[in-house]
């Protein structure tokens, strides 16, 4: 609290800055050890983690005050006007003072409580095994075990402590296939295909400058090799461009030679370096935050900023490659999350979208394939949301080992639990398990136009924004209004046979005839009749990003929940599962 001098301003205006009438909402500016918290007239309130803000800019004073332009790291931009200079200078040090961390220890998690038990706590960090993750993938085997090389961390920090190799490459093999390779990261399984024996292995970049080789390197390519009998030839991916990849051979860097490794297949996928991807997510904000462009200025400055570009390189990898698995992949295998993420105050140019841009590729893949996956946008939205926050364990640190001093899973709670207690907001309504059970792998098409702007991750913040429906969250809402007409429908016939059987009653205990009278036939109860459509279809096949019906790829679906049918609806695209 030693940063914090003013804790609360009245008469605060929150300015919306897409707004062409200047609209602004009046109210309190609270400021505590966590988060500022802003309280319009209508008791509406908005928070925001110190945690989340990544610039803070005090603009010069006007005749309404003195404007703080707030831009965070999940594209959150907020533009308050605070009466008094003085009140906005003491804000403005503040956060500027708050959003700058200097030590693991000062971020949210290690003072964040749920209130979970301790019991609740560990469980959490249990949901995800990396060895069942294996395991369930066939690992160990005829070909693959587990390495104990790095158990204490001395062949590589950044990797993690269980590693699988081949079993023909024996420990001198593996150190010395990691003195040649970047910051130790030698050849080790990611993935692997039981049926195919295909595995996936990844690596860094060999330190080979111009002429430099290493037998040792080529022997553990080689027991690789030997480890997917089914495949004639080795793939060598290197995501670099092939420009940039020759221009590290000056720094003793580099790539594999051919020349000196057996049957394998060098590919360049060229995605571009940390530094050209920060630039050009900055040039894409800068776009989409700028109020009054045209369409053609808009469709113009985003093809400038390069980012659907990137998008799209990354997609034309994934084809070839694909890694999805965010604790296996990205967390305990190194992802420099602090550093990429700017969780601490340090270098600026080691901040990078790189986790961003595997999110709005696996939204591209959700948009290209609806059916094939169980979780909504809602759930990549939350995991970025939380990837800044600083409010879980699970992305703090730049590798595991740094994850392990930190003591992170005693201190701090995992993010998995808490998105599992909510998984129904993250349920797809489209998913269907028995989609194309045909195919093994989604083929999605990197043709330009297939990729688009994701609006609900850059501008989920500005109320002003239209349309704001979003046609999942339309069927959703069918779906459970279906849900709760069957409960209904459940409910009235086991009434009807109550009263059904109470009648018979009466009749028992009445004087026997020998004729009864026909009872009159019950009216049709309301719900058994046709129910109008719940949304006219006209505003149902609008689509997020207001393009025209022909490009509505879910209209077909919106139409089937439109139509006129009776209170029993089928569920087919309103049943979801989700597991962890």
């Amino acid at each position: 609290m030693e940063h914090i001098r003013t804790t609360k301003v009245e008469q605060v205006k929150l300015l919306d800055r897409f707004s062409t009438s200047n609209k602004s909402l009046t109210g309190t500016l609270y400021l505590t050890a966590t988060h500022l918290l802003f309280i319009d007239s209508s008791q509406r309130e908005t928070w925001i983690l110190h945690h989340h803000i990544a610039a803070v800019e005090k603009l010069p004073l006007t005749t309404s005050g003195c404007p703080l332009v707030i831009q965070c790291k999940n594209f959150r931009v907020v533009h308050f006007v605070v009466p008094r200079e003085r009140d906005c200078h003491d804000i403005y040090n503040s956060l500027l003072q708050l959003s700058r961390t200097a030590k693991y220890e000062e971020l949210y998690a290690f003072s964040y409580n749920p209130k979970q038990n301790e019991s609740e706590q560990v469980k959490g960090w249990q949901l995800i095994d990396l060895a069942e993750e294996y395991k369930r993938m066939g690992v160990p085997n005829d070909n693959w075990q587990l390495s104990d090389a790095n158990r204490d961390y001395k062949i590589c920090e950044t990797y993690p402590r269980e590693l699988y190799v081949p079993r023909t490459a024996s420990k001198p093999i593996i150190v010395g296939s990691s003195k040649f390779r970047s910051k130790g990261r030698f050849p080790v399984l990611s993935y692997y295909h039981k049926n195919k024996e295909a595995a996936i292995c990844r690596c860094s970049q060999p330190l080979s400058g111009f002429s430099a080789r290493c037998l040792e390197d080529e022997h553990m390519l080689q027991a690789i090799s030997k480890a997917n009998p089914s495949n004639r030839y080795m793939y060598v991916m290197d995501t670099r461009p092939k420009l940039n990849a020759m221009a590290n051979r000056a720094a003793g860097k580099g790539y594999e030679n051919e020349d000196n490794y057996s049957n394998i297949r060098f590919q360049f996928v060229g995605i571009e370096n940390i530094h050209v991807m920060r630039s050009s997510l900055q040039k894409l904000l800068e776009v989409s935050g700028t109020k009054g462009l045209s369409v053609n200025d808009f469709l113009s400055g985003l093809e400038n900023s390069g980012w659907l570009r990137h998008i799209k390189a990354v997609l034309d990898a994934a084809v070839f490659l694909v890694k999805v698995l965010i604790e296996k992949d990205w967390i305990s295998f190194g992802h420099k999350f602090s550093d990429r993420c700017g969780h601490l105050d340090g270098d600026p140019k080691e901040i990078s979208p790189v986790f961003t841009q595997f999110l709005e590729s696996v939204w591209n893949l959700t948009e290209q394939f609806p059916r094939a996956f169980e979780y909504n946008e809602a759930f990549l939205l939350q995991i970025h949301e939380h990837v800044h926050s600083c409010q879980f364990g699970n992305f703090l640190g730049n590798c595991q080992k740094e994850r392990e001093e930190l003591k992170i899973k005693e201190k701090t709670y995992s993010l998995w639990p808490f998105l599992l207690d909510e998984q129904k907001k993250y349920q797809n309504p489209l998913y269907s398990p028995d989609f194309s059970p045909e195919l093994t792998l989604l083929e999605p098409s990197t043709v330009s136009f297939n990729f688009k702007f994701w609006r609900n991750m850059y501008h989920q913040f500005d109320r002003s924004m239209h349309p704001r429906q979003s046609v999942l969250n339309l069927i959703m809402d069918m779906s459970e209004q279906n849900k709760q007409l069957e409960e209904d429908i459940k409910k009235l016939e086991a009434k009807i046979k109550q009263r059904n059987g109470q009648s018979a009653a009466v009749l028992v205990k009445e004087h026997q005839q020998s004729v009864h009278p026909t009872p009159t036939a019950l009216k049709t109860p309301p719900c058994f009749k046709k129910e109008q459509p719940l949304i006219p279809v006209n505003d149902v096949v609008r689509t997020i990003e207001g393009s025209n019906t022909a490009d509505n790829r879910y209209s077909e679906f919106v139409e089937e929940f439109s139509k006129a049918e009776p209170a029993v609806v089928s569920l087919e695209y309103g049943v979801a599962r989700m597991t962890c």
